[in-house]
């Protein structure tokens, strides 16, 4: 087995060294194409992938090295997180995990297999074969206390949908720990955690519900509270960025929505947005600490 080692532009920056086989795993999955700038000793340059002669064959064994200053202003490609969602399968899910909200009993269950219908289908650089491992009886009261809560919330009470409000935000704070932490590549473990404060993530949750008010202000909430639950997210040796913009946020909500009332499309709408939602996501070098 050959042992040497490239360097790969992702998001402007250098990424490794990374063994042949990583390299070989990355342009199975498309996340290193004919474009992306590569490197390694014995080159005298940055050179795209496609330039390189027998790269996607195989290639001759070479000593690591260093490799040369990189050009941050050469072209590199972006959106380094994406998916593959089945049409049908991932609205079978989706509409199972909404039945389950309904019926209470079954939530745990729903919630989870739609999990992992969603992260096995994730591709992320350097992290092969992903999977939720997370059990549904693991953190059910949780689940259960989300499916108990779509019913208190519909009270004509004030003080009572308040309370209801308050509860979903640190139940849904409860639920993304423990997704992050039940992530695992080649079937081990990644040893993600989300660090934000609760009582800030209920601070976005009510700036979001409130912001539904400016009719077009809520898409700029939503990509700024994405912003600040990537920052949180710690345990990775990349930083976890949003990319996406309110206005891209926006008009793409505004699609799903009125495009999903002829209900013919939501099929085709439902995974084409959430598509484009994980795609905006991606890693890049930790630059910054967590607020």
């Amino acid at each position: 087995m050959s042992n040497r080692s490239w360097y790969y532009a992702e998001q402007g920056q250098q990424q490794g060294p990374i063994s042949e086989d990583e390299l070989r795993d990355l342009i199975a999955r498309s996340v290193v194409t004919a474009e992306t700038l590569l490197w390694s000793d014995g080159m005298a340059g940055w050179e795209k992938a496609g330039r390189i002669p027998g790269l996607m064959s195989g290639v001759a064994s070479i000593a690591p090295g260093g490799p040369p200053a990189f050009d941050r202003g050469s072209p590199a490609p972006a959106g380094a997180v994406s998916i593959k969602l089945g049409t049908w399968s991932y609205l079978g899910w989706t509409l199972l995990y909404v039945i389950g909200q309904f019926l209470i009993v079954i939530t745990p269950w729903t919630a989870v297999y739609l999990y992992r219908y969603v992260v096995e289908r994730i591709s992320v650089p350097g992290r092969p074969n992903l999977s939720f491992i997370g059990q549904p009886l693991e953190i059910w009261y949780v689940f259960v206390g989300m499916g108990v809560l779509t019913y208190v919330g519909m009270s004509d009470q004030p003080i009572i949908k308040l309370a209801a409000v308050i509860a979903q935000a640190f139940l849904g704070w409860m639920v993304m720990r423990w997704v992050l932490s039940r992530i695992a590549s080649n079937g081990e473990p990644l040893p993600i955690r989300f660090e934000g404060s609760p009582v800030v993530y209920f601070a976005w949750y009510l700036a979001l519900i409130v912001s539904v008010v400016t009719i077009v202000g809520w898409a700029w909430v939503a990509a700024a509270w994405m912003r600040w639950i990537c920052r949180n997210i710690q345990g990775t040796r990349r930083e976890v960025v949003f990319n996406g913009t309110g206005l891209q946020v926006l008009w793409r909500t505004l699609v799903f929505v009125l495009g999903s009332s002829v209900i013919i499309p939501i099929p085709w709408l439902l995974r084409w947005y959430s598509a484009w939602y994980i795609s905006q996501f991606a890693l890049v070098p930790r630059t910054t600490q967590p607020t």
